[in-house]
């Protein structure tokens, strides 16, 4: 089956329309976009990925919130953590929970983030909220945001599927938008970009510093910021303008967001296992991990340095019975020799890679 991309009446995010509806109401601003108003894309676009049309769900919580920290208590270290593994379906992937509760401590143990302000999403998680649907993904990242103050430093870890949908709106520089995936996904759709950007970069205000790490496939540009850290032919971390062609601003609002990914648009991430440990994760998870705790996080450009050389070295021999490789994502297929990952850098602003000191 198909799926229809219309963009929102209102803010003009992208909106993935079942075949069976004529309206579908904003995530984001809550407008409600009809397949007649002009502000659906035309000719429509569809892109096969294989939506299954359910019966209409009832509301989750009967209709009422799940318990989030209260937005009246201010809390100026704020992060969420989402691990899917997408268990007993063929996509299932091996490493996102460990990357979860890896990046958990690492926050709590290295930038002293406190364990209730951590809203951990996982399929082991007891409280329903916790599932890592669609509808608790952006709940948890509204939270995240909600009454941000300057001071603030706030963390997005996502550990699990990226995906990539054809974008008609002139809003991408390469023509695809990038997305992740929630777990139920195929029933529910992806989390778009645009989406991403507008929920969590947009209400950045001055003052407040977002960093995002994202391991999955396609995912080098997958909050849309509008800059682009790319490694030249001399092997010198350069900017590049990647604010979209259709001139819409996808920066913050005086804030700043920075975005580690696992990889490029085009390219897919890994699942590896650490023999030593005999524990399975995501390589970008296990390399940014190892940044921190093995004193390369002095700057941004030393952080993605360290990451890129530690997975230049899983590619090499299969990290020397270090690390073994098991899967590209989605696709199930084994990985041997070089592995083709580069981690990637991206913000809502230009900055001196090499001499802006990293902190959370």
């Amino acid at each position: 089956m198909y799926v229809m991309l219309v963009q929102c009446s209102n803010c003009r995010a992208a909106l993935q329309l079942p075949p069976v509806a004529n309206m579908i109401q904003c995530t984001i601003c809550g407008a409600i976009t009809s397949t007649l108003h002009p502000f659906c894309l035309s000719p429509p676009h569809y892109h096969n990925y294989h939506y299954i049309p359910p019966y209409p769900p009832p509301p989750p919580y009967g209709g009422v919130p799940p318990p989030l920290p209260p937005p009246s208590l201010h809390i100026p270290k704020k992060a969420v953590v989402c691990g899917i593994s997408y268990r007993n379906t063929q996509q299932q992937l091996l490493g996102p929970i460990n990357d979860a509760q890896c990046m958990r401590h690492l926050l709590m143990k290295e930038f002293g983030f406190p364990e209730s302000s951590i809203l951990m999403l996982t399929e082991d998680a007891t409280e329903s909220y916790k599932i890592p649907t669609k509808r608790n993904m952006m709940m948890g990242l509204h939270w995240l945001v909600q009454d941000c103050q300057p001071g603030d430093s706030l963390v997005f870890h996502f550990s699990g599927h990226g995906l990539q949908l054809v974008n008609n709106n002139g809003d991408e520089v390469d023509g695809y938008d990038e997305c992740l995936c929630p777990l139920d996904y195929f029933s529910e759709g992806m989390i778009v970009d645009d989406e991403l950007n507008a929920l969590i970069v947009r209400p950045l205000l001055h003052g407040v510093k977002l960093h995002a790490i994202i391991d999955a496939c396609h995912s080098g540009t997958a909050l849309d910021l509008p800059y682009f850290c790319r490694m030249d032919k001399s092997g010198r971390y350069r900017w590049e303008d990647h604010n979209p062609p259709s001139g819409v601003w996808k920066g913050t609002s005086g804030g700043e967001a920075i975005c580690f990914s696992s990889c490029d648009d085009y390219q897919k991430s890994i699942d590896t296992m650490v023999l030593s440990k005999t524990t399975y994760t995501g390589a970008m998870t296990y390399g940014f991990i190892q940044a921190i705790e093995c004193g390369h996080r002095n700057t941004y450009g030393s952080i993605l340095n360290s990451i890129r050389s530690t997975i230049d070295d899983m590619g090499k021999d299969g990290g020397g019975g270090r690390i073994t490789f098991l899967s590209n994502f989605l696709t199930g297929s084994s990985l041997n020799g070089r592995v083709r990952q580069e981690p990637q850098l991206t913000a809502s602003n230009q900055f001196d890679v090499y001499n802006k000191p990293f902190s959370l």
